[in-house]
C-alpha cells in the first residue's frame, strides 16, 4: 500500500516532496511544464503538499508499530505468551497417590499430601514446575528444552530421565535419588550436585550442608511399591510422613527425640500402629494411642 502511494505521487506529481520507503525527504524541482500552469496551480499543489507528507508519515508509523509489535509478541522469550499461559495445580490428599500426565507426556506420580503446579502447555525455551511434598517423576526427552523442578531454594534440571524429589513444607532436609539418566541440582541458581542413576542427595533447608551418598535404585521410589524406607533421617520428619500417608495425628512429647536422626524401614501394610511400635523400639520411646497417638 505504501508503495503504490510512492509510486502514484511519483506518477502524478513529480515535483512533490515526498518521504521514500528509506524514510528520507526528497526535496525535487518543478519540471517545466507544471511550472507554466500558472500561480494558481502551484498554490494548490504547496496546500496540498503537507497533507500527502503527514499521510504517508502516518502510514510509515503504523507500519512500524505493527511490525514492531509482532516482533515482541514473537521474541524468543516469549514473555507475552507465558504472561498469558494458565497454571494448572493438582493436589494428592493425605493417604493418597495420585499420577499425572503433563503436556509434553511427562508422567508423574505424587505421594501423599503433595501438590504439583504446571502450565497448560510448554511453550518457552525450557519446562517448569513447581512441587511441594514428594514425586517421581518420568521426564519425556526433549534436547533443547530442559525440564526444571522447583522446590523453594532448590531447582532440579534434567533433560529426560527418572527420578524422585521428597520435599515436604518444614522438612529439614530436600532428598533427590535418581532411578535413570542425570539430573543437575542447585540451590540458589548454583549447581550443588550432578547425580547419575542410582545417587542421592540431602540438601540441608537451613544449613549449608549437602551429603551425597550411593542408593540401590529399588529404593529410588520404594514408596510406590508400598515400602516406606527412612535413611538417617530426622525423627520429625519420619512422624510427619507418617501423619500424611496414614492421615492420622501423631504429638511428640518427648523432644529429646525430635531431631534424633535413625534409620527404618517397614511395609505400609503393617498400619500406624506397628510402624509407631517400631520406631519406639529404635528410640527407646513409649506410645500411648488414644483420641491420637503420643510419642512420650
Amino acid at each position: 500500500m505504501v508503495r503504490k502511494i510512492y509510486d502514484d505521487i511519483r506518477k502524478n506529481h513529480p515535483s512533490f516532496t515526498y518521504v521514500d520507503e528509506s524514510g528520507r525527504l526528497i526535496l525535487t524541482e518543478p519540471d517545466q511544464g507544471s511550472a507554466s500552469a500558472g500561480k494558481e496551480t502551484v498554490l494548490k499543489k504547496k496546500i496540498k503538499t503537507p497533507v500527502l507528507v503527514v499521510l504517508l508519515a502516518a502510514i510509515l508509523m503504523v507500519s512500524a508499530a505493527l511490525w514492531l509489535m509482532r516482533k515482541d509478541m514473537s521474541g524468543s522469550n516469549g514473555a507475552h505468551r507465558n504472561a498469558a499461559i494458565s497454571l494448572i495445580k493438582k493436589f494428592s490428599e493425605r493417604s493418597e497417590q495420585k499420577y499425572l500426565l503433563l503436556p509434553d507426556s511427562t508422567e508423574v506420580w505424587l505421594n501423599a499430601a503433595s501438590s504439583l503446579e504446571f502450565p497448560d502447555e510448554f511453550n518457552s525455551g525450557r519446562r517448569e514446575v513447581l512441587l511441594s511434598g514428594e514425586a517421581f517423576f518420568k521426564v519425556k526427552h526433549a534436547a533443547n528444552k530442559p525440564f526444571i523442578i522447583h522446590t523453594g531454594k532448590v531447582s532440579t534440571v534434567v533433560l529426560g530421565t527418572s527420578f524422585n524429589i521428597k520435599a515436604y513444607p518444614g522438612q529439614k532436609e530436600v532428598i533427590i535419588s535418581v532411578s535413570q539418566g542425570r539430573v543437575n541440582v542447585k540451590r540458589n541458581q548454583s549447581i550443588v550436585a550432578t547425580l547419575t542413576k542410582g545417587q542421592q542427595v540431602k540438601i540441608d533447608n537451613e544449613e549449608e550442608k549437602i551429603a551425597e551418598k550411593n542408593i540401590a535404585v529399588s529404593k529410588v521410589a520404594a514408596w510406590q511399591q508400598g515400602d516406606m524406607i527412612y535413611d538417617d533421617e530426622v525423627f520429625t520428619d519420619i512422624v510427619a510422613d507418617l501423619e500424611r500417608i496414614y492421615n492420622v495425628k501423631i504429638d511428640i512429647t518427648n523432644k529429646e527425640l525430635q531431631q534424633m536422626r535413625i534409620s527404618a524401614s517397614f511395609r505400609k501394610d503393617i498400619g500406624i500402629s506397628q510402624a509407631l511400635l517400631i520406631l519406639c523400639k529404635l528410640t527407646g520411646a513409649r506410645l500411648h494411642s488414644g483420641e491420637q497417638y503420643e510419642i512420650q
